[in-house]
C-alpha cells in the first residue's frame, strides 16, 4: 500500500509540474558528395556526444536532446534551406562550412539562433560586440595561420628571414580565409609568401605542385579540405618534398587525407585544437552507452579518428554552453538567448575538460560578451605511417595577438558598417 500511496503521489507532482522541452540541436551535416567522407565522421562523433548525455544521464537538466539531421552536401543553397527547415524551436547550429556559416550570420541574427563555428567561418565573428549571436571558439583561422608560423619559428630559432613559404589553398571563402593575417606575418618576420589556389574539389593538382618543385620553397602550408588534402599530399610525396616541411590546419589533418599516400605521407604535419586517438575516459563511456549497445551513429565505424574527434568536441562545447545556460536562468528549458548568455560565460577550465573525461583534450579557454573566440590556442600532430597515428607533437601555443587584434578589431568594424550594426556594449 505504502508503494501505492507513494506512486500515486508521484504521479501527482509529475501532473502538476510543466511539461519537459526538448533541447532541439540540429545537425547540419554532409555525408554525399565530395567531402561526404570526412563530414560524415564529424556528423557521427556530434550524435554520439548527445546519444551519450541522453542514454547516460537523461539528457542535460533533465531535457533530452534532439538531434534533427539535414543534408547539405556542403553546398551553400543546401545549407540554408536545412537551416530554414530545422530552425522552429532549435536552440543553435553548427554547419561545418565557411560558405554555410557566411550566409547564416546575418540569417541568426534576425532569427536569434546561436551559431557555433569552432575552427572555421567568419574569424573576425571572434569580436562578439558585432557578431551576438556567432561564437567560434577554440580558435579560427587566423588564429591557425599565426600558430604555424609560430611553430616554424621555433624549429628556426626565432628566424624566418628569407625563408619561402607556400601557401596551398581551397580557392573558396574558407581557402582565403588566412592569407591577409600570412601576408601580415609576412612582413613581420621577413618570410616570402606565395599563394597556390586549388579549385574545388582540388583533385586535380599537378600544375600547382609543379610550381612547387620549380620554386623550391622551404615550407608549405595547406588550407584544404576533402579529397584536395588526399592529391596534395600524394603530389608532394610524387616530387619528394619532405613531410616534415609540410603543414596542413587542422582540417587537413585526418587519417582520410595522409593514408591513400602510405609511406610516403609520413612525417606530415598538422595543426590540431583535439586531441587524437581514444585514451581518454570519455571514450569508455562512449564504448559502454553508445557503441555496445548499437547506439553509435552509423554503427560507430569511425570513432577515434580526427575528424570523428572534432565533432564530438564541438557536441561537448555546445553541451556545456547548455549547462552554464540553465544554471544562469534557473530553468532547464532555455531559450536561444539564453544559450547566447551560456556561451557568454563559458569557461573551460583543463580541470572541468578533466571531469568530463577528456583531460589535454582541448585547450582552456573563457568567452564573454566580447570575446566569442577564446585565446585561439592550437598545438601540432605528426603522422606516423608505420603505426598508422597521429602523435601530439608540441603543448598549446598561443597565436599572435598584436598582429591578429588589428586585422579583427578592422574586419568586425567593417561587416558592422556594411550591416548597418551597432555595437552592443559589453561593459
Amino acid at each position: 500500500m505504502k508503494l501505492k500511496i507513494a506512486g500515486l503521489a508521484a504521479a501527482a507532482v509529475m501532473a502538476a509540474a510543466p511539461a519537459m522541452a526538448d533541447l532541439i540541436v540540429p545537425n547540419l551535416s554532409y555525408r554525399t558528395g565530395p567531402y561526404g567522407a570526412n563530414g560524415t565522421q564529424y556528423a557521427d562523433g556530434f550524435n554520439d556526444y548527445f546519444t551519450l548525455l541522453n542514454e547516460r544521464d537523461g539528457g542535460i537538466g533533465g531535457e533530452m536532446i534532439k538531434v534533427p539531421e539535414c543534408e547539405t552536401a556542403y553546398n551553400t543553397e543546401k545549407g540554408v534551406e536545412c537551416y530554414e527547415a530545422t530552425k522552429e524551436g532549435a536552440l543553435i547550429f553548427n554547419p561545418l562550412s565557411t560558405g554555410i556559416t557566411y550566409q547564416l550570420i546575418p540569417k541568426v541574427a534576425v532569427d536569434k539562433k546561436v551559431l557555433y563555428t569552432p575552427g572555421y567561418g567568419r574569424t573576425s565573428a571572434k569580436d562578439g560586440s558585432v557578431f551576438e549571436w556567432v561564437f567560434n571558439a577554440p580558435a579560427n583561422y587566423w588564429d591557425g595561420a599565426s600558430i604555424a608560423i609560430k611553430y616554424l619559428l621555433d624549429e628556426n630559432g626565432g628566424d624566418l628571414n628569407g625563408k619561402k613559404i607556400a601557401l596551398v589553398y581551397h580557392n573558396s571563402a574558407y581557402g582565403k580565409e588566412p592569407i591577409r593575417t600570412l601576408q601580415e606575418l609576412s612582413k613581420k618576420h621577413g618570410f616570402t609568401l606565395s599563394e597556390v589556389p586549388v579549385e574545388a574539389p582540388g583533385q586535380e593538382q599537378k600544375s600547382q605542385w609543379l610550381q612547387i618543385r620549380r620554386d623550391k620553397p622551404d615550407y608549405v602550408l595547406m588550407w584544404g579540405w576533402g579529397v584536395m588534402n588526399q592529391v596534395a599530399i600524394q603530389e608532394a610525396a610524387n616530387i619528394r618534398f619532405p613531410m616534415e616541411n609540410f603543414i596542413g590546419i587542422w582540417w587537413a589533418g585526418s587519417e582520410l587525407d595522409v593514408m591513400p599516400a602510405g609511406d610516403g605521407a609520413n612525417g606530415y604535419k598538422a595543426l590540431t585544437f583535439n586531441g587524437v586517438g581514444t585514451d581518454y575516459p570519455l571514450y569508455d563511456e562512449l564504448q559502454s552507452y553508445v557503441i555496445e549497445p548499437g547506439k553509435a551513429s552509423q554503427g560507430g565505424e569511425h570513432v577515434g579518428s580526427a575528424v570523428y574527434s572534432r565533432g564530438m568536441y564541438a557536441a561537448v562545447v555546445i553541451a556545456e554552453a547548455i549547462r552554464k545556460a540553465q544554471e544562469i536562468a534557473g530553468t532547464s528549458a532555455i531559450t536561444p538567448e539564453q544559450l547566447r548568455d551560456g556561451f557568454e560565460q563559458l569557461d573551460m577550465t583543463a580541470e572541468h575538460l578533466a571531469e568530463l573525461g577528456l583531460p589535454d583534450f582541448g585547450p582552456a579557454f573563457a568567452l564573454s560578451c566580447s570575446n566569442h573566440g577564446g585565446n585561439g590556442m592550437a598545438r601540432v600532430q605528426q603522422w606516423d605511417a608505420a603505426a598508422k597515428q597521429w602523435n601530439l607533437i608540441t603543448e598549446f601555443m598561443e597565436p599572435d595577438a598584436e598582429v591578429l587584434d588589428p586585422l579583427i578589431a578592422e574586419d568586425s568594424a567593417a561587416y558592422a558598417a556594411e550591416a548597418g550594426i551597432e555595437r552592443r556594449s559589453c561593459d
